[in-house]
């Protein structure tokens, strides 16, 4: 499954929130899509996408890469990190909630500087439940999987981070990142949807 850019920004535009649309480069739409069609299935697989659309010299530019935005199975079943459940990320849009920084502390990834709202699911039973909710500063960032090659299973790789599967998908994030910052700020805002809302 694919989407184009302007799918992308129709869906953006159709929930109200912000799209970047001025003639300055790299003004990044970094737009998450959620896979609907799993439900709330823990399929610990990297079958989300993360969408990077933004204008160069005015005309636009679009990235779609494999990622997940969900949790893994080593975080969901085997244990919890957080006594209150494993976060999941809930769709909305996170105006300049990320910047560039450490993730953990070992490479530069967008780390999360402002609260998002997470669900939190604690009972294990491989169903991502959306009862309970929270909203704070909880390390939600966004960041690669294996340094080298692509990942296939997400197993630890998130446990409620948005994180893409392949080095050089992140690599090309983390590029466009760093002109972006240039330009307008060490300040991203991130957008998750979900692929129902695509049309």
């Amino acid at each position: 499954m694919s989407f184009t850019r302007e799918q992308v920004e129709a869906a953006v535009k159709s929930k109200k929130y912000a799209w970047f649309d001025s003639n300055k480069d790299y003004d990044l739409n970094i737009v998450g899509i959620r896979n609907s069609k799993t439900g709330n299935t823990v399929t610990n697989r990297f079958d989300d996408w993360l969408t990077v659309s933004y204008k160069i010299n005015g005309v636009w530019q679009y990235h779609i890469w494999p990622c997940t935005t969900d949790p893994g199975i080593t975080h969901t079943v085997q244990r919890l990190l957080n006594p209150k459940g494993v976060a999941r990320l809930i769709p909305g849009q996170y105006r300049s909630s990320h910047q560039i920084g450490l993730h953990q502390g070992k490479y530069e990834a967008l780390v999360q500087r402002q609260p998002v709202k997470v669900y939190r699911d604690a009972n294990k039973d491989m169903k991502y439940d959306e009862n309970s909710t929270e909203e704070g500063l909880f390390g939600i960032n966004i960041h690669r999987s294996s340094p080298t090659g692509t990942s296939v299973i997400v197993d630890g790789w998130s446990a409620g981070c948005q994180v893409l599967a392949n080095i050089n998908d992140f690599s090309k994030l983390m590029t466009l990142s760093r002109k972006a910052r240039d330009v307008f700020g060490n300040k991203f805002t991130y957008t998750l949807i979900e692929s129902k809302d695509i049309v």
